[in-house]
């Protein structure tokens, strides 16, 4: 389990880790405010699209292997991102390094479904995963923050391929067996293509991106209808759509929050790197520690508990948040809730998920959170009160979640 989550580690690290060093890379490649946000969003736009297939593609040709292939993927394209000479060609890398991360991340839940066949259990050890991951958010502010006072934005991927290489080693015995999951790769390039179009007419203020998203859209609800091998299979999303609905709300604060506090700490209070980094972590400590409760209320009481105190909590925090001028109590209060919604959704979506497609499952999920990541950096970017907004969402979300939940959605057995 060590192996994989360590590789999950390193693809959440690339989520938060380059976000405390954008002024940092802006003195030294210039570029928009827009720019600076696809430098972000380049990762999280082809992860979560590539999510959509990833565990699919894990399922198909077996977890271990297709883990193993993004790992060393993640390593090799780090390397070049570190050493990109403009913005354009770190934002091409970090697109690449996003289709790597889909890749780990399939193979990691495909594992870990493989690993732990009984729900109760499966439940605790992704509490145990998530902490491990977790600890990924709680690192990379403060890791971003002092490798980039002492050696600058490049220094931030330079941790990677040593992680991946310990991760491969770790892992170099383990095997899973192909399956008979089909993918259906057009879906896929629609998916991508339609994200896209999205992130680029919400950052940019793009109409034309806009209207084109409309068409694909249409595409590709025609291609999954005929599709021998959807992408996102209508009974799961029927049947776990509140859960999609409340992880991509929690990304959306996360994402969107440690994005918009960033600027503040950094522009406005004029907070060096490594002083913002430490002053995220009420935000990502709780992050590190609670998902090994989350896991056993889990294992006893099911998914739906931990989500909607989650969701209030996420709420409480943001709002506090946005309105008043001390950070470190809401921020933590905002941490907890996040650690109580995620670990508790991830076990109960592998769980749902009928044998042999625990990658898909997951995957479908994860894809919803970078959703929800995306859109988070991308409207938080340029709304005002853009904090006090996420927080409505949160209490909204968890209103809506509470009357779904009394559906026999997901549990733990």
């Amino acid at each position: 389990m060590f192996g994989f989550s360590l590789a999950y580690f390193l693809v959440i690290l690339d989520t938060t880790v380059l976000t405390i060093a954008l002024p940092d890379l802006r003195e030294s490649l210039g570029g928009s405010l827009a720019g600076q946000q696809w430098a972000v969003n380049a990762y999280t736009v082809a992860f979560a699209a590539c999510l959509l297939t990833g565990g699919a593609v894990a399922d198909r040709y077996g977890a271990a292997r297709v883990f193993k292939l993004g790992v060393a993927a993640f390593g090799v394209i780090s390397l070049l991102s570190a050493a990109a000479p403009n913005l354009g060609v770190l934002i091409g890398l970090r697109a690449l390094l996003g289709v790597a991360g889909a890749l780990c991340t399939g193979g990691s839940l495909g594992l870990l479904a493989e690993m732990f066949p009984q729900p109760a259990a499966r439940a605790r050890a992704t509490g145990l995963w998530a902490a491990i991951t977790g600890s990924a958010l709680a690192a990379g502010p403060l890791l971003g923050g002092v490798l980039v006072d002492l050696y600058g934005w490049r220094a931030v991927f330079l941790l990677n391929p040593p992680i991946a290489l310990i991760s491969l080693l770790a892992m170099r015995k383990v095997t899973s067996p192909r399956g008979s999951r089909m993918i259906d790769w057009w879906v896929q390039v629609l998916a991508c293509a339609l994200l896209g179009l999205v992130a680029e007419a919400l950052i940019d203020a793009a109409p034309v991106a806009a209207l084109l998203a409309l068409p694909v859209l249409a595409a590709l609800v025609l291609a999954e209808r005929r599709s021998h091998a959807p992408a996102l299979p209508g009974g799961l999303l029927a049947a776990t759509w509140p859960e999609l609905l409340a992880g991509t709300v929690a990304n959306f604060a996360f994402s969107g929050a440690l994005f918009v506090l960033t600027l503040l700490l950094q522009d406005t209070q004029h907070l060096s790197p490594m002083a913002a980094g430490l002053a995220f972590l009420p935000l990502t400590l709780p992050m590190t520690v609670n998902p090994l409760l989350t896991g056993r209320l889990v294992a006893r009481y099911g998914p739906r508990p931990p989500i909607l105190g989650g969701l209030a909590l996420i709420a409480a925090g943001l709002a506090g948040t946005a309105l008043t001028d001390v950070l470190i109590p809401w921020l933590v209060v905002l941490g907890f809730g996040l650690s109580f919604v995620l670990p508790a959704l991830m076990a109960g979506m592998v769980n749902s998920a009928p044998p042999g497609t625990a990658g898909t499952a997951g995957g479908v999920l994860n894809a919803f959170r970078q959703v929800g990541a995306t859109l988070g950096v991308a409207v938080m970017g340029v709304i005002g009160q853009p904090l006090l907004t996420a927080a409505v969402l949160a209490a909204l979300t968890c209103a809506g979640y509470a009357v779904a939940a009394r559906r026999a959605v997901i549990g733990v057995s």
